[in-house]
């Protein structure tokens, strides 16, 4: 390999002795020199989250010195964007206002992104006379992924997940030289990239810690929108510092009605550890250290109790939830039943909790026009039972089918059919 040649296998070079560069700028145009003249990796002098864009633009985008159209896309295709991250942009209504009026006074933008890199929403203020690329780059439906508009740090979160910032000549097209950005990925419920928050300035640096601030609300934004799409779920929300609690730092998990944590935000991620893939192995009161019943107890409670968790850690915690869910009874009837999910719930939804402790506040019809007749807690669980057994029976005692059918997991109705053959079995007196 000739001296300077790039290795692109290993990650490494036979590479010159690196010169001496004592400011940012220098060490990027250092950076740029080594990796794009010299074919060097340029480690040490920008991130390596820039250095992977780099490498990825370089296969895409032959010629750095072009103009970048920043088109928007088609109608029909923002119109489905938009339509498609409807929850993303409602959820993230209230940050989005606060952040654009504390940034009033500055020069920065905030732009939140698809999953896709597809703005879909930008701040109201137009740009300045000495802003000619945010300009063309803020606007709703324009593509700033990494593959239409090379190295940034939304096109980065988009293609990878992970917070970043692009400062400058960090940005692969020399027309973006005078940009920084800081940009923070948003998940959902089942862990995938929902969207990316981002701040971006031109000409002028942003004078503040613009990762932080960026990583913050993405964080609200985040929390707000994992509730959002956790309406059959306990949500449990802890932190061992008590100030912590009802601010985005708060530790979040959702717990599903058989008894197994769904999801865990970062915060809740850093205290009980990264949940198992398998969800056979995320019971909650293996993870917890606390049986669902005591968990959902605390929604009785106004203020935050403390919670000694199973690793020992003691934290203080309270839990609420809400879930609407379509039933029909073995008779036949076609309910919407809703239940405030604090002292109990449904056992039809899945929840374990005694008879006794079942509440009912609402039962409307979805089928009928009449109102039935509010049905006595006591009997709730016979007609769970027998609409367990006679859906059992419909599916030929499938019972991946008839837990889809009920709504509940394989592992909720297999306790429930243990439960009754104990309860059947004869006793020794």
């Amino acid at each position: 390999m000739s001296p300077g040649k790039f290795d692109s296998r290993l990650g490494t070079a036979d590479a010159p002795r690196q010169l001496f560069a004592s400011t940012p700028a220098q060490r990027v145009a250092l950076a740029r020199r080594q990796f794009f003249e010299e074919g060097v990796r340029p480690s040490g002098l920008v991130g390596e989250a820039v250095i992977q864009s780099w490498l990825r633009c370089s296969r895409t985008h032959a010629d750095r010195q072009r103009i970048v159209p920043f088109d928007a896309v088609t109608p029909s295709r923002l119109h489905a964007t938009l339509a498609r991250n409807r929850e993303l942009l409602e959820v993230a209504r209230q940050e989005l206002a606060q952040m654009e009026n504390m940034l009033a006074g500055t020069d920065c933008r905030v732009i939140l992104t698809d999953r896709d890199g597809v703005v879909v929403h930008v701040s109201d203020q137009p740009a300045a006379a000495h802003q000619p690329v945010l300009r063309k780059t803020a606007r709703v439906g324009v593509n700033i992924s990494e593959r239409v508009v090379g190295t940034t740090a939304p096109g980065i979160v988009a293609s990878t997940g992970q917070a970043c910032t692009v400062d400058g000549a960090e940005h692969y097209f020399d027309v973006l030289g005078h940009m920084q950005c800081a940009a923070a990925p948003i998940r959902d419920v089942t862990g995938r990239l929902a969207g990316v928050l981002d701040l971006t300035a031109e000409a002028r640096r942003f004078g503040f810690d613009a990762a932080s601030m960026v990583a913050l609300y993405a964080t609200a934004i985040e929390n707000r929108l994992l509730q959002a799409q956790s309406s059959d779920h306990l949500i449990l929300r802890f932190q061992a510092s008590p100030t912590l609690l009802g601010t985005p730092l708060e530790a979040l998990a959702g717990i599903a009605p058989d008894g197994t944590i769904a999801w865990l935000n970062n915060a809740g991620s850093r205290l009980l550890g990264r949940l198992p893939e398998a969800a056979d192995e995320r019971d909650v009161e293996c993870l917890l250290g606390h049986d669902l019943a005591s968990l959902m107890r605390l929604g009785r409670r106004e203020a935050a109790q403390p919670l000694r968790l199973a690793s020992g850690l003691g934290v203080l915690g309270m839990a609420h939830a809400e879930a609407a869910r379509p039933l029909r009874l073995a008779s036949g009837l076609g309910l919407w039943v809703q239940a405030q999910l604090c002292d109990g719930a449904l056992a039809l939804a899945g929840w374990e909790l005694p008879a006794a402790q079942l509440a009912l506040p609402e039962v409307q019809p979805v089928v009928q026009d009449h109102r039935p007749e509010q049905l006595p807690a006591a009997t709730l669980r016979a007609h769970s039972r027998q609409l367990i057994q006679q859906t059992l029976a419909e599916q030929g005692g499938n019972v991946q089918r008839t837990a889809r059918l009920l709504g509940m997991s394989r592992g909720t109705l297999y306790r429930r059919l243990r439960g009754w053959c104990d309860d059947a079995a004869p006793t020794d007196d």
